[in-house]
């Protein structure tokens, strides 16, 4: 079997677990098909992004139209038919003096909110809560939390790995023995994991990101929250967020870090501060349980 019994069983114990306590959160950050443009902001540092993006758009469209114009009106007024007698001159001081000015002026302009937003993105807040997000060398992903001194450890596998195509996954996993509910949706194969990263909503989470020692290089990304950093073994990265609503936010590994690349999806589940605590432990259990292997995950989705 491609992705083994065990996740099967793992996907079932979780729908269980999120039924019956605390309701799965309703998808947000999930990229359409032949989408245009970025996914709805899920933070307000994302939503500057956004308007930092738009407007830098703004000017670069501008000043393509203005050039364009400048380009074909000189093509037209300095053609051949109209001088027949080309002019003669070598420099007009005003001239020269605005087309160096005014670009220096407009990257002026674009520098200040541009590294404004930076030192912004970069400076990490007192934190409500720190993930540590260490990216495996097998193609997964484990998240540490330490809540009230105690520490908090889960691997977090991509659901309904080790298929080469969707009609192949589904197949599989029925096969399998898995129901309708526990199959991704084709919106969602390759982004649902078997466990997310839990997170409380309208609070700063700080998220440490590496990779383990002697592995390869990762990058943690999830668009609709605007972060993206590298994880880099044997150095410490930092981001942050403070997501506006409850929800499901989706990313994957943004660095090419070999073969098993597209079988590290990111998942961040996103609840209430009052069922943070609860939920988080209900993840780790079932994360934790006797239905998980890291040797047999990576086995079966690299045999492929």
């Amino acid at each position: 079997m491609r992705s083994g019994n065990r996740l099967i069983g793992l996907a079932t114990v979780l729908g269980a677990v999120a039924s019956s306590g605390a309701a799965m959160a309703q998808d947000k950050g999930v990229p359409a098909a032949w989408g245009f443009g970025y996914q709805d902001a899920g933070t307000s540092l994302m939503e500057e992004l956004i308007g930092l993006s738009v407007g830098l758009h703004w000017v670069a469209a501008i000043i393509t139209i203005f050039v364009t114009i400048l380009l074909g009106y000189t093509c037209w007024r300095f053609s051949e038919k109209r001088n027949p007698e080309p002019k003669r001159f070598s420099h007009n001081t005003p001239i020269e003096v605005a087309w160096t000015l005014i670009p220096v002026l407009i990257l002026v302009g674009i520098a200040y909110p541009s590294i404004k937003f930076l030192y912004k993105a970069e400076t990490v807040p007192p934190s409500d809560v720190t993930v540590k997000a260490i990216g495996a060398s097998g193609w997964w992903w484990d998240y540490e939390y330490e809540i009230d001194g105690e520490q908090i450890a889960y691997s977090s596998y991509m659901a309904g790995g080790g298929y080469s195509t969707y009609d192949e996954m589904v197949a599989g996993m029925k096969a399998e023995g898995a129901s309708e509910e526990e199959i991704p949706t084709l919106a969602l194969w390759k982004l649902k994991t078997t466990a997310p990263m839990v997170v409380p909503v309208d609070s700063i989470v700080r998220v440490q990101i590496t990779s383990e020692a002697g592995g390869v290089l990762h990058a943690f990304a999830v668009p609709a929250f605007g972060i993206k950093s590298d994880a880099v073994p044997g150095t410490l990265g930092e981001a942050w967020f403070k997501a506006r609503e409850t929800g499901t936010y989706y990313g994957q590994c943004s660095e090419l870090c070999g073969r098993g690349h597209s079988y590290m999806p990111i998942e961040v589940e996103v609840v209430a501060k009052e069922d943070f605590a609860k939920r988080l432990r209900e993840v780790e259990e079932v994360a934790n349980g006797p239905l998980t292997s890291k040797t047999e995950f990576a086995a079966n989705t690299l045999s492929e």
